[in-house]
């Protein structure tokens, strides 16, 4: 009755149970692929390029819905958004789950990205608009940000056991019960918010995102192969970053734009943005590294590595629902920075096989480094969904999801490009091989001891040892360069975030003005 009385929605804490749910989907389908990649490998023959297509594929659709997705919630209603989402998702992981061939898998994964685009940014708009008393709300998004640790604990212990008893298959159809499940919950208990008129429609800029993001990206993951200086990844490079000048254009001066990017004058949305972004760059690629450090070098089981994941979930879901608490005592810079500093220690220590291989060590600092991301994405996210209108919290909650999916993307393809050329070179001319031999091992480390284990035992000895001292060099040198990523967002998080949000009493006017002498200083 009080909550009635002052206004508040009495079913919201059960709306974000099943939030949470939602969200832990997608959770568990990215971490659970993970621990998956090696049966892959030696089931389909997948390619070290493959691979990363495998995992980017989805997350390169995915980030270019976002916005389009969060758009129609907004002006349609993000309940029949999120179902929506959450049938797509369950039917195209059943065809994942058949898939033959790599080709086939990176087809079936990007298709899910479709129903993942409607699903992320819906759970947040959706708890936005239920939980309208700031404080309160920021408490419901640290509790968000840290349940979504529970799909990363759940995903790679899941995917251990269903690999090892039923196969790598397994990994994708078991999304098809969870969505079955979070339907039904959906529609029982998360409520109707009424759609805007005053979210606009702008299918020229969902287009223009789109031709923007997938050149750019396609570039990035290709370039390891073909070369940097190749004509079709210079031309990709080229045309990405021109269509994105364009949409850029096309928001700022068409009548009713999908993203105003007046928005991005509020250094409390931009500059949490731009952290998040890189923040996410980083977790998304030492993930993709990590599991295959554990099942390649460390020779590990399915199961085992995703037992050695989850400190890094167990630590999101401390550290997300405490960030609020030290928000209100110490300001979100403070936090967003303290977190900072232990992810980057936490990722200069991933590059040392000394330490990382220690069974007590290596849990530990694979929970301080979920920690750490836990207090830093829970006050971002709230910076900024705090910084729009409620009406536009879907459009808001998409550009929250497209920098960390795309960020996600950008470190999965950078990092793994810059290993990936960095173990190619490594590996060095492999003279000791036959020559039908020599390309094939030099392609990844999964090849590299697939052909070992055909060889004659004294070459195949040779062979492993070459790849896993070619793996250990470019950890060593890709998460250093992981590291100077988190101290750039370190940089931009301490200059350009607020410590607190402004006041109510604050006009448009003088944000403005304010954001007008952080631009002068950027580039003074």
């Amino acid at each position: 009755m009080a909550d009635e009385a002052v206004g508040l929605d009495p079913r919201r804490w059960w709306t974000l149970l099943v939030l949470c749910l939602c969200i832990t989907v997608i959770g568990v389908d990215n971490t659970i692929l993970n621990v998956a990649l090696p049966s892959i490998v030696r089931d389909l023959g997948a390619s070290g390029t493959q691979l990363q297509w495998i995992v980017a594929g989805y997350t390169i659709v995915f980030a270019c819905l976002l916005l389009t997705a969060g758009s129609l919630g907004d002006r349609f209603g993000r309940k029949g958004t999120l179902g929506f989402g959450l049938a797509w998702f369950g039917i195209f992981s059943a065809l994942a789950s058949q898939a033959t061939s790599p080709g086939q898998l990176i087809v079936a994964r990007g298709l899910m990205g479709v129903g993942g685009a409607f699903i992320f940014p819906t759970t947040l708009s959706i708890l936005t608009n239920t939980f309208s008393e700031p404080a309160e709300r920021a408490r419901a998004i640290g509790i968000w940000a840290g349940v979504s640790g529970i799909g990363i604990a759940v995903g790679p212990l899941a995917g251990g056991l269903l690999v090892e008893h039923f196969g790598w298959a397994s990994v994708f159809f078991i999304n098809v019960p969870i969505c079955a499940a979070a339907v039904l919950l959906v529609r029982a208990v998360v409520p109707r918010i009424p759609s805007s008129s005053d979210s606009p429609l702008d299918p020229a800029g969902a287009a223009l995102s789109i031709l923007a993001l997938v050149p750019l990206l396609y570039a990035i993951i290709e370039a390891p192969d073909r070369g940097w200086a190749d004509g079709i990844v210079v031309a990709s490079f080229g045309a990405g970053i021109v269509m994105l000048a364009v949409f850029a254009l096309w928001e700022r001066h068409t009548d009713d734009p999908m993203l105003d990017v007046a928005f991005f004058r509020d250094p409390r949305f931009s500059a949490a943005s731009a952290t998040i972004t890189i923040t996410f760059f980083a977790l998304f690629a030492s993930t993709f590294l990590l599991t295959q450090y554990f099942q390649f070098v460390l020779g590990y089981s399915p199961l085992k590595a995703g037992l050695l994941l989850t400190p890094v979930a167990v630590g999101l879901m401390v550290g997300g629902p405490l960030a609020p608490r030290g928000v209100e005592r110490w300001g979100t810079k403070r936090v967003v920075a303290f977190g900072l500093v232990i992810v980057a220690a936490c990722m200069a220590c991933y590059g040392s096989d000394t330490l990382m291989s220690s069974f007590g060590f290596g849990i530990f600092v694979r929970f301080l480094w979920g920690f750490g991301m836990g207090i830093t994405s829970a006050p971002v996210t709230e910076s900024i969904m705090g910084s729009l209108p409620l009406h536009r919290a879907g459009v808001g909650s998409a550009v929250n999801d497209t920098t960390r999916q795309t960020g996600g993307a950008l470190g999965v393809a950078v990092l793994g490009s810059i290993f990936l050329a960095h173990y190619h070179a490594a590996m060095g001319a492999l003279g000791f091989l036959p020559e039908p031999q020599r390309r094939l091992a030099r392609e990844s480390v999964g090849t590299s001891l697939a052909i070992a284990g055909r060889l004659p035992p004294d070459l195949g000895l040779q062979l492993r040892h070459t790849a896993r001292a070619a793996f250990l060099d470019a950890q060593r040198f890709t998460y250093t360069f992981g590291v100077s990523i988190i101290l750039l967002a370190l940089l931009v998080a301490w200059k350009f975030l607020p410590a607190r949000p402004p006041a109510p009493s604050i006009v448009a006017d003088e944000r403005v003005d304010a954001l007008a002498v952080a631009i002068e200083d950027i580039v003074g």
